[in-house]
Protein backbone atom coordinates (compact mmCIF):
# COMPACT_ATOMS: atom_id res chain seq x y z
CA UNK A 1 0.00 0.00 0.00
CA UNK A 2 2.61 2.34 1.01
CA UNK A 3 4.52 1.24 -2.53
CA UNK A 4 1.50 2.01 -4.55
CA UNK A 5 1.05 5.48 -2.66
CA UNK A 6 4.59 6.21 -3.40
CA UNK A 7 3.92 5.04 -6.93
CA UNK A 8 0.76 7.56 -7.30
CA UNK A 9 2.66 10.49 -5.70
CA UNK A 10 5.60 9.95 -8.25
CA UNK A 11 2.96 10.09 -11.51
CA UNK A 12 0.90 12.73 -10.14
CA UNK A 13 4.09 14.90 -9.58
CA UNK A 14 5.33 13.78 -13.02
CA UNK A 15 2.42 14.93 -14.54
CA UNK A 16 2.48 18.04 -12.89
CA UNK A 17 6.04 18.99 -14.49
CA UNK A 18 6.69 21.40 -16.90
CA UNK A 19 5.59 22.27 -20.17
CA UNK A 20 1.84 21.90 -18.94
CA UNK A 21 1.55 21.44 -15.45
CA UNK A 22 -1.01 18.70 -15.05
CA UNK A 23 -3.23 21.10 -17.71
CA UNK A 24 -4.60 19.58 -20.47
CA UNK A 25 -2.60 20.30 -23.34
CA UNK A 26 -5.53 21.87 -25.96
CA UNK A 27 -6.61 23.94 -22.75
CA UNK A 28 -3.14 25.67 -21.95
CA UNK A 29 -2.42 26.14 -25.30
CA UNK A 30 -5.48 27.41 -27.10
CA UNK A 31 -6.14 30.72 -25.03
CA UNK A 32 -2.31 32.10 -25.93
CA UNK A 33 -2.74 30.93 -29.29
CA UNK A 34 -6.10 32.72 -29.94
CA UNK A 35 -4.42 36.13 -28.75
CA UNK A 36 -2.32 35.54 -31.95
CA UNK A 37 -4.39 34.99 -34.39
CA UNK A 38 -6.29 38.38 -33.33
CA UNK A 39 -3.45 40.07 -34.20
CA UNK A 40 -2.02 37.90 -37.32
CA UNK A 41 -5.85 36.98 -38.72
CA UNK A 42 -8.43 39.77 -40.22
CA UNK A 43 -12.11 39.52 -38.86
CA UNK A 44 -13.41 38.96 -42.76
CA UNK A 45 -14.16 36.24 -44.70
CA UNK A 46 -12.70 33.14 -44.06
CA UNK A 47 -10.36 35.11 -41.03
CA UNK A 48 -13.85 35.95 -39.53
CA UNK A 49 -15.17 31.95 -39.28
CA UNK A 50 -11.64 30.97 -38.02
CA UNK A 51 -11.72 33.93 -34.74
CA UNK A 52 -15.82 32.62 -34.23
CA UNK A 53 -14.62 29.46 -33.84
CA UNK A 54 -11.68 30.69 -31.69
CA UNK A 55 -13.90 31.83 -29.37
CA UNK A 56 -15.88 28.42 -29.08
CA UNK A 57 -13.24 27.22 -28.54
CA UNK A 58 -11.34 29.34 -25.81
CA UNK A 59 -14.80 29.72 -23.82
CA UNK A 60 -14.54 26.01 -23.24
CA UNK A 61 -10.81 26.45 -22.02
CA UNK A 62 -11.92 28.98 -19.85
CA UNK A 63 -14.59 26.70 -18.09
CA UNK A 64 -12.17 23.88 -18.14
CA UNK A 65 -9.42 26.38 -16.04
CA UNK A 66 -11.79 27.33 -14.10
CA UNK A 67 -13.39 24.14 -13.06
CA UNK A 68 -9.28 22.94 -11.72
CA UNK A 69 -9.20 26.34 -9.76
CA UNK A 70 -12.64 25.29 -8.30
CA UNK A 71 -11.56 21.95 -7.61
CA UNK A 72 -8.74 23.25 -5.75
CA UNK A 73 -10.35 26.25 -3.52
CA UNK A 74 -13.40 24.33 -2.84
CA UNK A 75 -16.97 26.38 -2.36
CA UNK A 76 -17.73 28.92 -2.32
CA UNK A 77 -14.12 29.99 -3.69
CA UNK A 78 -14.06 28.40 -7.04
CA UNK A 79 -17.32 30.33 -8.17
CA UNK A 80 -16.09 33.57 -6.33
CA UNK A 81 -12.97 33.82 -8.58
CA UNK A 82 -14.64 32.83 -12.32
CA UNK A 83 -17.03 35.58 -10.81
CA UNK A 84 -14.63 38.09 -10.60
CA UNK A 85 -12.33 37.33 -13.33
CA UNK A 86 -15.00 37.85 -15.73
CA UNK A 87 -16.30 40.92 -14.31
CA UNK A 88 -13.03 42.57 -14.11
CA UNK A 89 -12.61 42.06 -18.05
CA UNK A 90 -15.57 42.96 -18.94
CA UNK A 91 -15.57 46.19 -16.69
CA UNK A 92 -12.56 47.21 -18.50
CA UNK A 93 -14.42 46.35 -21.74
CA UNK A 94 -16.68 48.69 -20.93
CA UNK A 95 -14.68 51.24 -19.99
CA UNK A 96 -11.98 50.80 -22.58
CA UNK A 97 -15.09 51.42 -25.63
CA UNK A 98 -16.31 54.58 -23.25
CA UNK A 99 -12.67 55.91 -23.74
CA UNK A 100 -12.69 55.67 -27.41
CA UNK A 101 -16.30 56.53 -27.73
CA UNK A 102 -17.20 59.06 -26.00
CA UNK A 103 -20.81 60.67 -25.32
CA UNK A 104 -22.12 58.17 -28.00
CA UNK A 105 -21.34 55.54 -25.18
CA UNK A 106 -23.10 56.86 -22.66
CA UNK A 107 -26.30 54.03 -22.36
CA UNK A 108 -23.58 51.27 -23.06
CA UNK A 109 -23.57 50.69 -19.09
CA UNK A 110 -26.99 50.49 -18.96
CA UNK A 111 -27.48 48.14 -22.00
CA UNK A 112 -24.76 45.83 -20.82
CA UNK A 113 -26.02 45.19 -17.11
CA UNK A 114 -29.43 44.82 -17.78
CA UNK A 115 -28.30 42.40 -20.93
CA UNK A 116 -26.13 40.56 -17.35
CA UNK A 117 -28.85 40.49 -15.42
CA UNK A 118 -31.51 38.85 -17.63
CA UNK A 119 -28.37 36.43 -18.52
CA UNK A 120 -27.74 35.30 -15.84
CA UNK A 121 -30.89 35.36 -13.69
CA UNK A 122 -33.19 34.27 -16.61
CA UNK A 123 -31.01 32.09 -19.08
CA UNK A 124 -28.45 30.72 -16.98
CA UNK A 125 -30.94 29.92 -13.85
CA UNK A 126 -33.85 29.04 -16.34
CA UNK A 127 -31.37 26.54 -18.10
CA UNK A 128 -29.86 25.12 -14.91
CA UNK A 129 -33.23 24.56 -13.67
CA UNK A 130 -34.40 23.20 -16.69
CA UNK A 131 -31.23 20.75 -17.36
CA UNK A 132 -30.79 19.70 -13.76
CA UNK A 133 -34.61 18.83 -13.10
CA UNK A 134 -34.72 16.70 -16.11
CA UNK A 135 -32.18 15.12 -14.95
CA UNK A 136 -32.35 15.03 -11.01
CA UNK A 137 -36.53 15.74 -11.25
CA UNK A 138 -35.49 17.52 -7.92
CA UNK A 139 -32.38 19.35 -6.71
CA UNK A 140 -32.07 21.47 -3.32
CA UNK A 141 -30.12 24.56 -2.16
CA UNK A 142 -29.87 26.68 0.98
CA UNK A 143 -32.24 28.85 1.08
CA UNK A 144 -30.30 31.75 3.02
CA UNK A 145 -27.45 32.24 1.06
CA UNK A 146 -29.57 32.21 -2.26
CA UNK A 147 -31.89 35.12 -0.40
CA UNK A 148 -29.40 36.81 0.28
CA UNK A 149 -28.13 37.22 -2.58
CA UNK A 150 -31.55 37.97 -4.85
CA UNK A 151 -31.98 40.91 -1.90
CA UNK A 152 -28.85 42.56 -2.89
CA UNK A 153 -29.27 42.02 -6.59
CA UNK A 154 -32.49 43.45 -6.04
CA UNK A 155 -31.25 46.41 -3.92
CA UNK A 156 -28.54 46.76 -6.13
CA UNK A 157 -30.31 46.73 -9.46
CA UNK A 158 -33.22 49.28 -8.32
CA UNK A 159 -30.79 51.96 -7.63
CA UNK A 160 -28.70 51.87 -10.80
CA UNK A 161 -31.46 51.10 -12.86
CA UNK A 162 -34.75 52.34 -12.25
CA UNK A 163 -33.92 55.52 -9.45
CA UNK A 164 -32.44 57.83 -11.54
CA UNK A 165 -35.43 57.56 -13.43
CA UNK A 166 -37.49 59.53 -10.35
CA UNK A 167 -34.77 62.05 -9.04
CA UNK A 168 -35.56 65.87 -10.22
CA UNK A 169 -31.92 67.04 -9.64
CA UNK A 170 -30.96 65.77 -13.12
CA UNK A 171 -33.50 65.74 -16.00
CA UNK A 172 -34.41 62.57 -17.74
CA UNK A 173 -31.90 59.01 -16.65
CA UNK A 174 -29.31 60.65 -15.43
CA UNK A 175 -27.96 60.85 -12.08
CA UNK A 176 -25.87 64.37 -10.75
CA UNK A 177 -22.11 63.86 -10.27
CA UNK A 178 -22.91 63.58 -6.09
CA UNK A 179 -25.85 61.17 -6.81
CA UNK A 180 -23.32 58.61 -9.00
CA UNK A 181 -20.82 59.23 -6.32
CA UNK A 182 -23.17 57.79 -3.87
CA UNK A 183 -24.52 54.96 -5.76
CA UNK A 184 -21.07 53.81 -6.99
CA UNK A 185 -19.67 54.12 -2.96
CA UNK A 186 -23.15 51.94 -2.40
CA UNK A 187 -22.89 49.19 -4.88
CA UNK A 188 -19.74 48.34 -3.37
CA UNK A 189 -20.58 48.60 -0.18
CA UNK A 190 -22.96 46.00 -1.16
CA UNK A 191 -20.71 43.67 -3.06
CA UNK A 192 -18.11 43.83 -0.42
CA UNK A 193 -20.68 42.82 2.21
CA UNK A 194 -21.76 39.95 -0.14
CA UNK A 195 -18.30 38.90 -0.64
CA UNK A 196 -17.38 38.89 2.99
CA UNK A 197 -20.77 36.81 3.72
CA UNK A 198 -19.85 34.49 0.86
CA UNK A 199 -16.17 33.46 2.19
CA UNK A 200 -15.84 34.42 5.64
CA UNK A 201 -18.68 35.61 7.87
CA UNK A 202 -21.39 33.45 6.71
CA UNK A 203 -19.74 30.93 4.43
CA UNK A 204 -22.06 27.65 5.04
CA UNK A 205 -24.94 29.71 3.79
CA UNK A 206 -23.73 29.23 0.02
CA UNK A 207 -22.86 25.66 0.69
CA UNK A 208 -25.20 22.70 0.39
CA UNK A 209 -24.75 18.99 1.19
CA UNK A 210 -25.06 17.72 -2.26
CA UNK A 211 -23.38 14.53 -3.86
CA UNK A 212 -19.81 16.00 -4.80
CA UNK A 213 -18.71 15.05 -8.61
CA UNK A 214 -15.31 15.49 -8.04
CA UNK A 215 -15.16 13.04 -5.32
CA UNK A 216 -14.03 10.29 -7.58
CA UNK A 217 -10.76 12.38 -9.34
CA UNK A 218 -7.43 12.83 -7.96
CA UNK A 219 -7.06 15.94 -5.64
CA UNK A 220 -5.74 18.79 -7.96
CA UNK A 221 -2.15 19.87 -6.87
CA UNK A 222 -1.12 22.89 -5.60
CA UNK A 223 1.19 23.77 -9.09
CA UNK A 224 -2.05 22.44 -11.70
CA UNK A 225 -4.22 25.28 -10.17
CA UNK A 226 -1.69 28.12 -9.83
CA UNK A 227 -1.15 27.14 -13.61
CA UNK A 228 -5.06 27.22 -14.14
CA UNK A 229 -4.77 30.45 -12.33
CA UNK A 230 -2.63 32.16 -14.55
CA UNK A 231 -4.02 30.31 -17.58
CA UNK A 232 -7.77 31.46 -16.72
CA UNK A 233 -6.79 35.22 -17.05
CA UNK A 234 -5.77 34.98 -20.91
CA UNK A 235 -8.56 32.68 -21.54
CA UNK A 236 -11.21 35.15 -20.30
CA UNK A 237 -9.57 37.83 -21.92
CA UNK A 238 -9.03 36.19 -25.17
CA UNK A 239 -12.77 35.65 -25.30
CA UNK A 240 -13.51 38.99 -24.64
CA UNK A 241 -11.14 40.73 -26.95
CA UNK A 242 -12.32 37.90 -29.75
CA UNK A 243 -16.47 39.41 -28.97
CA UNK A 244 -14.96 42.98 -29.38
CA UNK A 245 -13.09 41.76 -32.58
CA UNK A 246 -16.18 40.27 -34.02
CA UNK A 247 -18.47 42.62 -33.33
CA UNK A 248 -18.37 44.90 -35.97
CA UNK A 249 -19.55 42.06 -38.03
CA UNK A 250 -22.30 41.15 -35.45
CA UNK A 251 -23.17 45.03 -35.71
CA UNK A 252 -23.72 44.72 -39.53
CA UNK A 253 -25.86 41.52 -39.09
CA UNK A 254 -27.85 42.88 -36.62
CA UNK A 255 -28.37 46.11 -38.99
CA UNK A 256 -28.90 43.81 -41.85
CA UNK A 257 -31.91 41.88 -40.60
CA UNK A 258 -33.51 45.40 -39.05
CA UNK A 259 -32.46 44.80 -35.27
CA UNK A 260 -32.24 47.67 -32.77
CA UNK A 261 -28.54 48.24 -31.81
CA UNK A 262 -29.85 47.40 -28.37
CA UNK A 263 -29.53 43.68 -29.65
CA UNK A 264 -25.74 44.06 -30.03
CA UNK A 265 -24.71 44.47 -26.72
CA UNK A 266 -27.10 41.30 -25.55
CA UNK A 267 -24.88 39.08 -27.53
CA UNK A 268 -21.34 40.84 -26.68
CA UNK A 269 -22.65 40.24 -23.07
CA UNK A 270 -23.59 36.87 -23.74
CA UNK A 271 -20.42 35.66 -25.35
CA UNK A 272 -18.57 37.68 -22.12
CA UNK A 273 -20.52 35.62 -19.66
CA UNK A 274 -20.33 32.16 -21.59
CA UNK A 275 -17.85 30.72 -19.83
CA UNK A 276 -19.78 30.75 -16.45
CA UNK A 277 -22.78 29.64 -18.12
CA UNK A 278 -21.37 26.56 -19.43
CA UNK A 279 -19.67 26.10 -16.01
CA UNK A 280 -22.89 26.35 -13.88
CA UNK A 281 -24.98 23.97 -16.56
CA UNK A 282 -21.98 21.47 -15.74
CA UNK A 283 -22.52 22.16 -12.07
CA UNK A 284 -26.67 21.51 -12.50
CA UNK A 285 -26.26 18.00 -14.44
CA UNK A 286 -23.57 17.49 -11.32
CA UNK A 287 -26.69 17.61 -9.21
CA UNK A 288 -24.55 20.62 -7.67
CA UNK A 289 -27.50 22.90 -8.09
CA UNK A 290 -25.96 25.38 -5.33
CA UNK A 291 -23.33 25.72 -7.06
CA UNK A 292 -25.49 27.13 -10.35
CA UNK A 293 -27.17 29.45 -8.48
CA UNK A 294 -23.75 31.09 -6.67
CA UNK A 295 -21.95 31.42 -10.35
CA UNK A 296 -25.51 32.89 -11.70
CA UNK A 297 -26.45 35.50 -8.48
CA UNK A 298 -22.88 36.13 -7.94
CA UNK A 299 -21.88 37.14 -11.35
CA UNK A 300 -24.95 39.59 -11.75
CA UNK A 301 -23.94 41.37 -8.56
CA UNK A 302 -20.34 41.22 -9.47
CA UNK A 303 -21.75 43.07 -12.81
CA UNK A 304 -23.19 45.99 -11.12
CA UNK A 305 -21.20 45.88 -7.93
CA UNK A 306 -17.97 46.32 -9.98
CA UNK A 307 -18.96 47.68 -13.07
CA UNK A 308 -21.03 50.58 -11.46
CA UNK A 309 -18.04 52.13 -9.87
CA UNK A 310 -15.75 52.16 -12.85
CA UNK A 311 -18.01 53.45 -15.02
CA UNK A 312 -18.71 56.15 -12.86
CA UNK A 313 -15.30 57.13 -12.52
CA UNK A 314 -14.45 57.03 -15.99
CA UNK A 315 -17.68 59.12 -16.64
CA UNK A 316 -17.11 61.84 -13.96
CA UNK A 317 -13.18 61.74 -15.21
CA UNK A 318 -14.11 62.77 -18.97
CA UNK A 319 -16.97 65.08 -17.87
CA UNK A 320 -19.90 62.35 -19.62
CA UNK A 321 -23.65 62.02 -18.82
CA UNK A 322 -23.83 58.66 -18.09
CA UNK A 323 -27.48 57.57 -18.54
CA UNK A 324 -28.62 54.56 -16.62
CA UNK A 325 -32.22 54.64 -16.21
CA UNK A 326 -34.49 52.11 -18.19
CA UNK A 327 -37.03 52.71 -20.11
CA UNK A 328 -40.32 51.43 -18.96
CA UNK A 329 -40.72 48.33 -20.37
CA UNK A 330 -37.13 47.38 -19.11
CA UNK A 331 -38.44 48.40 -15.97
CA UNK A 332 -41.03 45.94 -16.00
CA UNK A 333 -39.17 43.19 -17.15
CA UNK A 334 -36.62 44.02 -14.19
CA UNK A 335 -39.53 43.85 -11.57
CA UNK A 336 -40.92 40.72 -13.20
CA UNK A 337 -37.73 39.03 -13.14
CA UNK A 338 -36.71 40.19 -9.67
CA UNK A 339 -40.53 39.08 -8.21
CA UNK A 340 -40.60 35.34 -10.07
CA UNK A 341 -36.60 34.97 -9.33
CA UNK A 342 -37.82 35.66 -5.23
CA UNK A 343 -41.19 33.03 -6.22
CA UNK A 344 -38.73 30.32 -7.98
CA UNK A 345 -35.71 30.50 -5.61
CA UNK A 346 -37.90 30.93 -2.51
CA UNK A 347 -38.31 27.07 -1.36
CA UNK A 348 -35.05 25.59 -1.39
CA UNK A 349 -35.89 23.33 -3.54
CA UNK A 350 -36.18 23.64 -7.58
CA UNK A 351 -37.92 21.66 -10.54
CA UNK A 352 -37.38 22.10 -14.77
CA UNK A 353 -40.87 24.37 -13.89
CA UNK A 354 -39.24 27.12 -12.52
CA UNK A 355 -36.59 26.97 -15.00
CA UNK A 356 -39.08 27.05 -17.73
CA UNK A 357 -40.78 30.30 -16.31
CA UNK A 358 -36.54 31.79 -16.36
CA UNK A 359 -36.61 30.47 -19.81
CA UNK A 360 -40.32 32.36 -20.89
CA UNK A 361 -38.91 35.94 -18.88
CA UNK A 362 -35.77 35.74 -21.18
CA UNK A 363 -37.62 34.73 -24.09
CA UNK A 364 -39.51 37.98 -23.55
CA UNK A 365 -36.49 40.02 -22.76
CA UNK A 366 -35.46 39.22 -26.02
CA UNK A 367 -38.33 39.39 -28.24
CA UNK A 368 -38.92 42.76 -26.75
CA UNK A 369 -35.53 44.02 -27.58
CA UNK A 370 -36.04 42.60 -31.50
CA UNK A 371 -39.84 44.22 -31.50
CA UNK A 372 -39.50 46.92 -28.78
Amino acid sequence: MVQQASQDETTSSAADRPPFFGLTPWAAVLPLGALLALVAVPPAGAGLVLLAMLLAAVIMAAVYHAEVLAHYLGEPFGTLVLALAVTVIETSLIVSIMLGEGSSAQALARDTLIAAIMITINAIVGVCLLVGGSRHHEQSYTQSGVSLGLAMLATLAILTLVLPNYTVSARGAFYTDSQLTFVAVVSLVIYAAFVVAQTLRHRDHFLHGEPDDHAHEAPVSRIKALAAAVMLLPALGAVVLLAKALSPSIESGVAAIGAPKAVVGIIIAALVLAPEGFAAVRAARANRVQTSLNLAIGSALATIGLTIPAVAITALAMDLNLELGLSMSGMLLLGLTLFVASLTLGTGRTTLVHGVIHLVLFATYLFIALVP
